[in-house]
């Protein structure tokens, strides 16, 4: 199985940006950790980071016949970005939602996601973990 993750704006500066939000762990760290699970589980993982939403439409597009999967966190295009629900939806790839923070738990902008229609799971508040839980709900469905 293969499975892309994609990150959106600010992902990179993970551990400098809000630690109380977001924690310590660099974004080195996450894409460490992901990849120790992904191979602990038998699975392909590739990673995507940009800040800029035309790439991540383009990233999601490259998804179509090359990823059994996409775990992606949008970041601020969460709550902004109809092309990357679109993309989603265009591409059909089963696709995770995750965020770090509980989003629910913050202002009330960040409670809304354009994403969400068009992803089979949305998971919040569980750290870096949530990552994690992505993939494995992924390959879970993809032995079903």
């Amino acid at each position: 199985m293969k499975i892309l993750v994609i990150n959106g704006p600010n992902l990179n500066m993970l551990g400098i940006r809000e630690p109380k939000h977001y924690g310590k762990e660099t974004y080195g760290d996450l894409i460490n950790k992901i990849k120790q699970h992904a191979d602990l589980i038998g699975v392909s993982v590739e990673f995507r980071q940009s800040n800029h939403e035309g790439d991540l439409v383009d990233y999601i597009q490259s998804a179509y016949r090359n990823f059994d999967g996409i775990v992606i966190n949008p970041g601020a295009y969460t709550h902004t970005s109809i092309a990357i629900l679109d993309a989603v939806k265009s591409v059909g790839v089963p696709t995770v939602e995750v965020h770090i923070s509980d989003v629910n738990a913050r202002e009330d902008f960040r409670k809304i996601s354009y994403i969400r229609a068009a992803c089979v799971l949305t998971i919040s508040g569980h750290g870096t973990d949530g990552y994690l839980e992505a993939i494995d709900f992924l390959v879970q469905g993809a032995q079903k």
